[in-house]
């Protein structure tokens, strides 16, 4: 079974520290990224690229409307990308789901002998209603790739929420709350100034066993956090079963 780590975060665009971000990301050291609230407007291809470039890694999914992009670390092979913009909300933010399908060695390295992973990033709605509603098509939209793609899911993100929501439980009735099955380091991600409430989550299939979750709590890395964005990162380490 390979292990990878996969880490969620909220980058604000970058409009704080675009170094400090890239540092914390390469002391975390994972083999995927979920970014939530990329840059989206003015160069923000290469905006995108030049963060993943300063991180060790490169863009496996991700498009410019809804502001989410996944990364992946040079263990990762793309095999499917994706990407999807939820029902539009007049007057709100448009809200999308961000699709790689990645493999992972899993021994030798070859491919027919690799883990495959199905990680998705997501930053739903600050009010309730197109919250709920945004929950349910991103799960549905999850069913279809992984029916078409046979691998177990891993979905990150922006809740907006935190546990005990109705969006909240959703997910975690359909995926295990990786904080809440192995809590390993903090659990408050927003803010990250003031960190009160645990709104980022990583949510994994059942099939997929959860080592450890949580906003690493070093004191060597959390002393970018404040500098970096708005939100402090989640970090999963994440057991994948072996093919077939």
């Amino acid at each position: 079974m390979a292990a990878v780590r996969v880490l969620s975060y909220n980058v604000r665009s970058l409009r704080d520290d675009p170094a400090a971000v890239a540092r914390v990301v390469r002391a975390l050291a994972p083999d995927v990224v979920c970014l939530q609230e990329v840059p989206r407007f003015l160069w923000w291809r290469f905006k995108r690229r030049r963060l993943a470039r300063a991180c060790g890694l490169s863009v496996a999914a991700g498009r410019r409307a809804a502001g989410l992009a996944v990364l992946a670390g040079p263990r990762a092979r793309v095999v499917h990308r994706e990407y999807h913009l939820l029902e539009r909300v007049p007057r709100l933010h448009r809200r999308g789901l961000a699709v790689a399908v990645l493999e992972f060695p899993d021994g030798g390295g070859a491919a027919a002998g690799a883990a495959r992973l199905i990680a998705a990033s997501t930053h739903l709605d600050l009010r309730d209603e197109p919250r709920r509603a945004h929950t349910g098509q991103v799960i549905g939209i999850l069913e279809r790739v992984r029916a078409a793609y046979p691998a177990p899911v891993v979905l990150t993100g922006d809740i907006n929420e935190e546990p005990g929501g109705a969006s909240w439980t959703l997910l975690a009735g359909r995926f295990q709350d990786a904080h809440a099955v192995a809590p390993d380091g903090e659990a408050a991600t927003f803010s990250a100034r003031d960190p009160r409430r645990r709104i980022d989550g990583v949510f994994a299939d059942p099939a997929i066993e959860v080592v450890g979750c949580g906003v690493p709590a070093g004191a060597a890395v959390a002393a970018d956090y404040p500098v970096a964005t708005d939100h402090r990162p989640v970090l999963a380490t994440l057991r994948l079963p072996g093919p077939g």
